[in-house]
């Protein structure tokens, strides 16, 4: 299952946040780095969200 996590953290990191973790301070952290245009800081943050939470 985390493979999915990590496709969909790919695509659309606050996805993949939301799949480990549900609405939650990650979630949002997480959404704010995406929107402001910092994609790859938010892509990040979903991986280790996800490697984290295991």
């Amino acid at each position: 299952m985390d493979i999915v996590k990590i496709i969909c953290a790919i695509l659309l990191p606050p996805l993949g946040v939301f799949l480990q973790v549900g609405i939650g301070k990650d979630f949002w952290i997480n959404l704010l780095l995406t929107i402001f245009g910092l994609y790859i800081l938010g892509l990040v943050h979903a991986i280790w969200v996800i490697a984290r939470e295991n």
